[in-house]
């Protein structure tokens, strides 16, 4: 048998996340495939880059947190297609707390549009979790 985890549990983990990165996180949308893991050096083009809401995800609740507010932005850098996303802690997002794959409807960052022109907007949508959900396993 796994570990399991009460409820409570992981939502105290789940909710540790947006107390760590903070207030005022820098999400920027990137070119090509992530780096290995948060410590290494940045990769691809940044195609966007936006100030999260201040209260940028919901409370857990049931092991998942969605995201909250707006996040929306505008493409610079002459356009492309966004591929991973990088969660920065701002202001001034130098330190990388968080990243994955993103893409049109899917990856772990839904967007509306992934391939983009310069000052196109570009807005984190989707079925699930309304474009990004984190969960929590050990259930």
């Amino acid at each position: 048998m796994a570990v399991q985890l009460a409820d409570t549990t992981r939502n105290t983990r789940l909710d540790a996340i947006e107390t760590d990165i903070g207030t005022a996180p820098i999400l920027k949308l990137r070119t090509g495939a992530p780096p290995a893991n948060c410590a290494a050096a940045d990769s691809g083009t940044v195609l966007c880059s936006m100030t999260l809401p201040s209260d940028w995800l919901s409370a857990a609740a049931s092991g998942v947190k969605d995201k909250t507010g707006a996040w929306s932005g505008t493409a610079i850098g002459g356009g492309g297609t966004i591929a991973h996303f990088r969660i920065y802690v701002g202001p001034g997002g130098t330190v990388c707390k968080m990243q994955g794959t993103c893409a049109t409807g899917s990856g772990d960052m839904s967007l509306d549009n992934a391939v983009v022109a310069d000052g196109q907007t570009i807005t984190v949508t989707g079925a699930t979790g309304n474009g990004f959900r984190l969960t929590d396993g050990n259930a």
